[in-house]
């Protein structure tokens, strides 16, 4: 008989954000409407709770083969300051759409690897921003960092002018893994900037784990978590490797795929991860996040403010978010919408004055209302219809769908609401895939999404 995991581990999307990208329709989104979106949601919501910033550093000096994100490649420096120029072109772009000043509640610089840009044109693109901008009362700023080429000074630097908030992509230990995906790194690069942050001064440090590699063992996961304990890192992302090599550009062929944990083996690494981390002090978050009591992503799980968007779950919901920078993607609320996938015709959209967005999706009041259902079943674990705003409609036919989960024990359903036990958790996208219209009235064809477990 198959286990659950072998029954249930389906491609299926990770809803980073609903509709999903491959659903997104380009018939009725034109950039006219994206930019009448921003400007109505901005008005709505500036004053009220700020607006949140993503901006997207693609550089990279080597290619890592576990990673599906937009980037480029080049070991060429001298493209830094040309690029955060357009950046800082493109926020002006933004602005002057409003008639207000922009308040940045939070602020997340993703990659690429921000930390391949020199202190100073980190702290340039930070100024410029502001120049036009102000900060938030509460706001969170927070970067990726690369723990090889991550110095000091740029710590110092960032912190400087308002980050408290970093996270080290660190994968696994065992040297053979960090071979097959092209990312080695010593401890001790990890333990020292780790080390430089806390001296600094910032208040959540997340560490990047990943289960599900090329050649990993539960005796890797072990030993990948006995050094991170020594750490004591305030956040720690566990991430399912998504297998995607059908994607363009994604280097995820240094490997055999025999060489992959596939279901019940990959479920374990993850369960022994997260027995580990319960010992640990560390509180499940979500999906594939874990937080000691004092970080305010755990804060955000008691209070039921747990927010999830392009950037992950974060502890402050804005109804609006930039995304700047090639391939980076904003959100109104009302609407998403993808800038350009290169560099160079990032930079020539952007030359001309043109918002350089090529794709989007403009929502339709039954996408506002799934939207909802599905982050709080990300967030929270549970959702309900009760109220006439939250109604579905043919909710009957979504819960059909689910019959076969709750039979199975994964989802409890009552006339109005439903909830996941904690020990159905890793289930939660497929639960989520019974309410995604998109994805039943557009069953994919070819394969678009990782495995759901």
């Amino acid at each position: 008989m198959k286990s659950l995991i072998q029954k249930y581990n389906i491609a299926g999307p990770r809803y980073t954000s609903y509709p999903t990208v491959p659903f997104w329709n380009s018939e009725t989104f034109t950039k006219e409407k994206w930019i009448q979106t921003f400007k109505d949601s901005f008005a709505e919501s500036n004053q009220k709770e700020g607006i949140s910033m993503y901006i997207h550093l693609p550089f990279c000096e080597s290619l890592c083969t576990f990673c599906a994100c937009h980037k480029h490649i080049t070991k060429r420096h001298e493209v830094e300051e040309a690029y955060i120029e357009t950046v800082l072109k493109e926020w002006h772009l933004y602005v002057a759409l409003v008639n207000e000043v922009p308040v940045i509640k939070e602020l997340h610089l993703g990659g690429g690897t921000p930390t391949f840009f020199s202190k100073e044109h980190l702290k340039l693109l930070i100024d410029g921003i502001f120049k036009i901008a102000k900060r938030h009362s509460e706001a969170e700023f927070s970067f990726e960092g690369h723990p090889n080429n991550t110095s000091k000074e740029q710590l110092q630097t960032l912190y400087d002018v308002g980050f408290t908030r970093v996270s080290f992509g660190v994968q696994d230990y065992n040297l053979k893994v960090q071979e097959a995906i092209h990312r080695v790194q010593p401890f001790k690069a990890v333990a020292q900037v780790t080390k430089w942050a806390r001296e600094i001064g910032y208040t959540s440090i997340s560490h990047d784990l990943i289960f599900g590699l090329p050649h990993q063992t539960k005796e890797h996961i072990i030993h990948t978590i006995q050094k991170t304990k020594e750490l004591v890192p305030d956040r720690i992302s566990f991430y399912s490797y998504a297998h995607v090599p059908w994607v363009k550009g994604v280097g995820q062929r240094g490997f055999n795929d025999d060489d992959l944990p596939k279901d019940d083996e990959k479920r374990a690494l993850y369960e022994i991860g997260k027995d580990l981390f319960a010992t640990l002090g560390y509180e499940e978050i979500g999906m594939d996040h874990f937080a000691l009591k004092t970080d305010s992503l755990y804060k955000a799980t008691i209070n039921k403010t747990l927010h999830r968007n392009f950037m992950g779950y974060t502890s402050n919901k804005t109804q609006v978010m930039i995304g700047l920078g090639m391939s980076a993607i904003s959100d109104s609320w009302y609407a998403f919408a993808q800038n350009v996938n290169t560099v160079k015709e990032y930079q020539q959209m952007v030359n001309s004055g043109e918002i350089p967005v090529f794709r989007g999706h403009i929502l339709s009041e039954e996408d506002t209302i799934i939207r909802k259902h599905i982050l709080n079943m990300m967030c929270h674990f549970s959702t309900s219809w009760d109220k006439p705003a939250t109604k579905i409609e043919n909710i009957e036919k979504h819960l059909h769908l689910l019959k076969e989960l709750q039979a199975d024990g994964l989802v409890t359903i009552t006339e109005n609401s439903l909830s996941i036990p904690e020990h159905a958790r890793p289930f939660v996208r497929n639960i989520c895939m019974a309410f995604d219209v998109h994805l039943l009235d557009k069953k994919p064809t070819t394969q678009l999404f990782s495995q759901t477990i």
